[in-house]
């Protein structure tokens, strides 16, 4: 009798077994993630969102194990707030009431749908770097192509409200460049530029949705300081696509302090445009007579150091091991903040270590 009383209960334990183990897998596979070769993975999520998967017929409860797909759509509820990965360095913040549609989520052509509410976008990259992040909503459509802070307000059937606080847009149609601190609105008669005023700009810092926005993108910045040398020989022991087309700038990290994906450039200096530094950097070998693409890695000389993954004498670097069985092969070396890296454009050249200020305690 007591076997038999037992056994619901082994049945019980079993199954929650089970279940726990699965969702150790599913967060240790998204974990082992390094770098995307599409846009469209979800870092963030408050509140209540939903998705809307291209080709189905309901909506369902946003996760944050969710990739989006092109012709995917998100929407929020008006506590919703949702972070999404566009290419590497580079974050879409969505707010409250709102929705968006992944158009696109190559990294070539990639584009974001604004259909209604409010959206930031966070570029994170270098000064002269240009971007390539297609915005479009129900009145216009533009192009990122600097680092910057962008906001974005629609109404639908009415206007839309684009404020560039720091970078540069090209507005497709007139090629038009919209420079840093200033406000376009577009409607179906005209379009207007105007300088932001400082009661716009402190009025704008008070904004729900832009207060989170900061909050995320020192989050990000910290998580970043916070890789070490373990998290990162975890994350290349078995990594394998080292192509860096169409990522001119590093990778997605996993940040298992903070529970997402945080940027890890392949360049020192590189910062959040809210302020914080991306510390940890790699420096990339590329592979030889690879014709990258502009603003990218020149072609020409170049090869992974030998040797298994060490550390690199006192600079605190490390070189993880390059992949096996690629031939002719690249990878990162990890950057102290010790070390001062070329120009960008130019990274056969080594950084030398002079007078880079040391790395802040955290």
């Amino acid at each position: 009798m007591r076997r038999a009383s037992n056994l619901p209960v082994s049945l019980l334990l079993a199954s929650a077994i089970i279940l726990c183990c699965s969702i150790v897998n599913l967060a240790q596979n998204r974990e082992k993630f390094v770098i995307s070769a599409k846009a469209g993975g979800i870092n963030a999520i408050t509140g209540q969102a939903s998705v809307h998967a291209r080709g189905e017929n309901d909506w369902q409860q946003l996760n944050i194990t969710d990739d989006l797909n092109a012709g995917d759509r998100v929407r929020t509820a008006s506590d919703g707030r949702v972070e999404i990965l566009l290419n590497p360095g580079s974050y879409l913040r969505v707010g409250g009431d709102s929705e968006i549609e992944l158009s696109d989520n190559t990294l070539a052509n990639l584009e974001v749908r604004l259909l209604r509410g409010t959206a930031i976008v966070e570029a994170t990259g270098a000064d002269e770097m240009e971007l390539n992040i297609n915005i479009s909503t129900p009145h216009t459509n533009f192009a990122i192509v600097r680092q910057g802070l962008y906001r974005l307000n629609v109404v639908p059937g009415d206007a839309t409200e684009l404020i560039v606080r720091k970078g540069r847009v090209i507005l497709n149609g007139t090629h038009t460049k919209v420079k840093g601190g200033n406000k376009v609105v577009f409607n179906a008669n005209n379009v207007s530029v105007a300088k932001l005023t400082k009661d716009e700009k402190k009025a704008l810092d008070r904004k729900e949705v832009d207060v989170w926005s900061k909050e995320r993108g020192q989050t990000l910045a910290k998580a970043n300081r916070r890789i070490t040398d373990r998290m990162m020989t975890s994350a290349f022991s078995s990594f394998r696509d080292w192509d860096p087309w169409g990522r001119r700038l590093g990778f997605w990290f996993y940040s298992t302090h903070a529970n997402c994906y945080t940027f890890l450039p392949f360049y020192y200096g590189i910062t959040s445009p809210y302020g914080g530094s991306y510390w940890n950097t790699l420096y990339y070998y590329p592979r030889p007579n690879v014709a990258y693409p502009r603003g990218g890695y020149p072609s020409g000389g170049g090869s992974y150091p030998s040797g298994g993954g060490s550390s690199t004498g006192g600079n605190g670097g490390y070189r993880p091991s390059p992949p096996s069985g690629s031939g002719p092969s690249s990878g990162p070396v990890r950057m102290a903040p010790t070390m001062r890296p070329g120009p960008i454009g130019n990274p056969d050249r080594m950084p030398s270590r002079k007078s880079e200020p040391s790395r802040q305690p955290q």
